[in-house]
């Protein structure tokens, strides 16, 4: 396809060469500049190689103030998790975090073949790395996996892929979601909860952070904190009328209006820690259940 695409320039620039001659000699004077197929061939592969890497589109990974947590974070146990990729080209469809011996590997299923290599480091260190230290895919069916070390969660981690048929190694960027985790995954002390801020009964104000779905959705915050008892309650109001139920730590909580806005009161039990939450839409021509999560930032709480 690309000596075709080289021969075709070739006879095109010829062409307009000829149009656009007065006679043989100017012909034969301007055509001694022309390159040869070969050459015309070596700056097509050259330059469609190049452009794939400058133009490869990166995607944002992680999250704004998102804080590293290693092994001792987590209990130990094998979980679904969500990962993100700066590539689209790089579809990761499910991974599977093991937390043994203080120490977490992470076995990533991809969306296809197409990778047959991955170097924990940028694609740069890959090539002078001893093939000794490649990951290899383990192929199942049509799709194909690699089981990588993990030294933290909610961290930008280099991951080098070695694309099959392009012989090439591209760089890639990934950070294993802490907030997919359920909340019985993590160390006891590692987040912060109602028990160890230690506030006494009554109202308070905290911000609130949502994030996910469009983007056009939002809450308003501060948010209502009741504390009674030990237990937090929120006063979550959304920018549309539009919810009209929300799923919190697996529980399905109602509004408590849909005057102005769906109003809903929803438990706590986690702050500093992006909460992962459900809420369904009617606004779409049927009704979708779309997930956020919900930030509650302990140091803004207030009377």
């Amino acid at each position: 396809m690309k000596k075709i695409t080289a021969i075709s320039l070739s006879f095109f620039l010829v062409s307009i060469i000829c149009s656009c001659s007065d006679n043989a000699e100017k012909i034969d004077n301007t055509a001694s500049t022309i390159l040869t197929t070969a050459e015309l061939t070596t700056i097509v592969t050259t330059t469609e190689s190049a452009t794939e890497k400058e133009t490869a589109p990166q995607l944002e990974v992680g999250y704004e103030g998102m804080k590293p947590l290693t092994a001792d974070s987590v209990k130990e146990g094998v979980y679904d998790i969500n990962v993100d990729s700066s590539s689209s080209m790089f579809k990761i469809t499910s991974c599977n975090l093991k937390v043994s011996d203080s120490k977490m590997t992470a076995e990533m299923t991809m969306s296809g073949t197409g990778y047959e290599y991955l170097y924990m480091g940028t694609a740069e260190d890959a090539e002078k790395a001893d093939e000794g230290n490649y990951i290899p895919a383990v192929l199942s069916g049509e799709v194909v996996s690699f089981t990588v070390p993990v030294e933290a969660l909610d961290e930008e981690i280099d991951c080098a892929a070695f694309s099959k048929r392009k012989k090439t190694w591209y760089d890639r960027k990934l950070v294993f979601r802490a907030d997919s985790l359920p909340i019985d995954a993590f160390s006891e002390g590692t987040l912060t909860s109602i028990d160890s801020l230690s506030l006494e009964d009554g109202e308070y104000n905290v911000k609130v952070e949502l994030d996910g779905g469009s983007g056009k959705a939002s809450v308003q915050s501060p948010a209502k904190l009741t504390v009674k008892d030990g237990k937090a309650i929120a006063e979550i109001i959304w920018s549309s009328n539009k919810y009209d139920y929300m799923i919190v730590e697996g529980e399905k909580i109602l509004p408590v209006s849909t005057e102005e806005f769906s109003v809903f009161e929803i438990p706590v039990s986690t702050f500093d820690y992006r909460m992962p939450v459900s809420a369904n839409t009617t606004a779409m021509s049927t009704p979708h259940e779309i997930e956020y999560t919900l930030f509650f930032d302990s140091a803004s709480i207030s009377k």
